[in-house]
């Protein structure tokens, strides 16, 4: 599986919006799409939630990637 890291700007993302700004899915369409399939898991769980709030310390996993949210380096 190939792992990825990803940053938050904010307090979360939108489970959808992940998976567009990862690469994961080619637009915010296809991520929504993704979800309602079933290709989707968040901290090893299956997730229907299309916009789905994401927090750092969470996993968010489909199509052989998984994707580590963080939070923002306040030191940068």
């Amino acid at each position: 599986m190939e792992h990825r890291d990803f940053e938050l700007n904010g307090e979360h993302v939108r489970l959808c919006d992940l998976l567009k700004l990862t690469g994961v899915a080619d637009s915010g369409g296809q991520g929504k799409h993704l979800v309602a399939a079933g290709e989707v898991t968040v901290d090893g769980q299956p997730e229907s939630r299309k916009t789905a709030k994401i927090r750092a310390g969470q996993i968010v996993a489909c199509r052989g990637v998984s994707i580590a949210v963080q939070a923002k380096n306040q030191n940068g």
